[in-house]
């Protein structure tokens, strides 16, 4: 899929099946060189119970949460994950297309993930 509105401009790349890699225009400008240009990067899990241990793992480790605990991809969504940053401030994201229903949504109808 893709979206051209000014604004809002995306692709959504898959196999016909699943959702492979979906891209989203962030900037006007190109990023400079001094920092990660990168917005945000979202793996998938087989399993919401899959999620838990990677945060329980990641918790280990001591990362930097957005948000605490699995959250909603929106209200009422039933996809939803774990938002962590890597070093460089990257927003990192393990999430499920299913399996989070009744996790807090903390941006309310606004996606989880940050964009729009």
């Amino acid at each position: 899929a893709e979206g051209k509105e000014e604004g809002r401009r995306y692709a959504f790349l898959g196999d016909g099946e699943t959702l492979v890699l979906t891209l989203w225009q962030q900037a006007e400008q190109p990023y400079g060189p001094d920092r990660a240009g990168l917005h945000h990067l979202a793996l998938e899990a087989d399993s919401i119970d899959r999620v838990r241990q990677y945060e329980e793992a990641l918790r280990a480790y001591g990362a930097d949460f957005a948000h605490e605990g699995v959250v909603a991809h929106r209200e009422g969504a039933g996809s939803g994950g774990i938002f962590f940053h890597d070093p460089d401030g990257t927003r990192l994201e393990i999430s499920v297309p299913s399996g989070a229903q009744g996790a807090p949504a903390p941006s309310g109808t606004a996606p989880t993930c940050g964009f729009f």
